[in-house]
């Protein structure tokens, strides 16, 4: 981070904060300002964007060493704990323009795993910071795919519901360490 990275090849991303997709030209100067959970958030010429984990290796990222960070998850499937194992995966879920998961955030409120002739789906409800957030089907997407990585899980449901509202007062104690809050 804080250095400008020349991309090796074309990048298909997700405009911040109106959520269209774009595609980065190869040799378009960025800067990665956010690397959480997998996602990049990057300053490109033309605004910020947010690329995925399959498109790391052009912003010169060794995906391996990140995979080894969700170790947390992986050991919780191992143990039999699945509910643990999915919160973990939300934890590497981030809004691009925040540097604090959507867990600590707050903005998970209700994560079921329900098992379904030997299968394990899991249900999730989420909101947002804001409701016309653009980014917020692209969080949600996110969400499912993190989850979807756990062995074990045939379904991943993730809905996002507006009731109640998210006020600040529903972030984590960590959240607020982390956001300066405390």
């Amino acid at each position: 981070m804080n250095e400008d990275i020349e991309l090796t090849r074309e990048v298909e991303a997700i405009q911040i904060p109106s959520g269209d997709l774009i595609r980065i030209p190869p040799g378009t100067m960025v800067r990665i300002t956010q690397a959480l959970g997998g996602t990049y958030t990057i300053a490109t010429p033309s605004g910020l964007a947010r690329v995925k984990e399959e498109n790391a290796d052009a912003l010169g990222i060794d995906l391996e060493a990140e995979k080894a960070k969700m170790s947390a998850a992986a050991e919780a499937i191992q143990n039999g704990d699945v509910e643990t194992a999915v919160w973990e995966q939300l934890k590497l879920v981030f809004d691009p323009e925040i540097p604090v998961n959507i867990v600590d955030l707050g903005l998970v409120y209700d994560c079921q795993i329900k098992e379904e002739e030997g299968e394990k789906n899991v249900e999730v409800k989420m909101t947002l910071t804001a409701p016309g957030c653009g980014m917020g089907p692209t969080i949600a997407a996110d969400a499912q795919s993190k989850i979807l990585m756990l062995d074990g899980i045939a379904n991943a449901q993730v809905d996002l519901v507006w009731d109640p509202v998210w006020n600040q007062d529903m972030i984590s104690e960590e959240g607020k360490m982390k956001l300066g809050m405390i």
